[in-house]
């Protein structure tokens, strides 16, 4: 099954205030493991970044004016995220803003039971404490240094290893009913050659095999 695990980042809290999104990433998950196959742009959000979502991310007006338009990257976008679960923390937001944008380019909205929200699942799992992103890799040991600032990609990566504790699948599991049992085995060897490769003696250690087994033989019973 795969899965996107997404985040954003936008000028401003507040859809209806006109903010917009300025970076969108994604990283895709087959049966919870990471692929190679990640989406990610910064965006020209067509508007000031407020100073609050600048202490936040970072991202200023003058690094976002040479970025592409959402609308330029809608389409690739939701071709990424075609038919799959998407996996995010505080979905209200992300799903609000990026249904937002798909609105003024013109494209479907993204509907609500595409979505699996990690907050929802985190309050409900620790009702009465701390649930955000940081706290949660606290309370699994998810190293978080590098979230120095707001990153959707490097938000990604970190969710992603917290919704792998949160739905208690401590290792992600490959699943043998959809995947070719031989062709798992196949790509195992191209790494683990050691363990099949079969060591035939020569002529002359055998020889001398059976020469120490007669001599020992000789000395236990004579």
């Amino acid at each position: 099954m795969k899965e996107i695990i997404l985040d954003t980042e936008t000028t401003g809290l507040s859809v209806k205030d006109g903010h917009r999104i300025v970076e969108i990433g994604c990283i895709e998950l087959d049966n919870l493991i990471p692929t190679s196959n990640n989406f990610h742009c910064y965006l020209n959000p067509e508007r000031k970044v407020s100073q609050n979502a600048l202490d936040v991310h970072g991202y200023t007006d003058q690094f976002l004016a040479d970025k592409k338009k959402f609308f330029e990257v809608a389409d690739e976008f939701l071709l990424f995220i075609k038919d799959k679960k998407l996996i995010i923390h505080n979905a209200e937001f992300d799903i609000s803003h990026l249904n937002n944008e798909l609105k003024i380019a013109g494209k479907k909205i993204i509907e609500k039971e595409n979505v699996v929200d990690t907050l929802e699942i985190a309050r409900d799992k620790y009702p009465g404490s701390q649930i955000s992103l940081d706290a949660l890799c606290k309370r699994y040991r998810i190293d978080n240094s590098k979230r120095e600032k707001h990153n959707a990609l490097i938000d990604c990566e970190l969710l992603t290893k917290v919704y792998i504790n949160l739905i208690d699948q401590k290792e992600p599991k490959l699943n043998f009913a959809q995947t070719n049992q031989n062709l798992i085995y196949k790509k195992l060897n191209k790494t683990n050659n050691y363990f099949k490769k079969i060591v035939e003696p020569t002529s002359e250690e055998i020889k001398l095999h059976n020469e120490f087994l007669k001599n020992n033989l000789k000395k236990n019973f004579f």
